[in-house]
């Protein structure tokens, strides 16, 4: 029969001491090797999260959160009348048609 090794936290300490000073002239590669790890796995994380579209369940939950403005149909007559009356606020409307943005 074989003896089994006997593994006592002494041994196992002085074993890692040992490795320690064996690796300690890689430790620079190692940190290195490691930082650009972490920048490759935040680039492809960054990349995926880009690139991904909302579901049709997502997009139809929001629709339905959103609050659409309601406008009451006596100001959307009222707002024609006047835009039929008058010469001015006519010119108004196709101006305001025509570039929305400016004043």
């Amino acid at each position: 029969m074989t003896a089994k090794p006997k593994l006592s936290t002494k041994s196992l300490i002085a074993k890692l001491r040992g490795l320690g000073k064996k690796l300690r002239p890689y430790s620079l590669v190692v940190f290195l090797l490691l930082v650009a790890l972490l920048y490759g796995f935040l680039f492809l994380r960054v990349n995926s999260l880009s690139n991904s579209q909302p579901s049709a369940d997502a997009v139809s939950n929001q629709v339905k959160a959103a609050n659409l403005p309601k406008i009451d149909n006596l100001v959307v007559l009222q707002l024609q009348s006047l835009q039929d009356h008058s010469v001015s606020v006519k010119a108004l409307f196709d101006a305001a048609r025509n570039s929305p943005f400016n004043n």
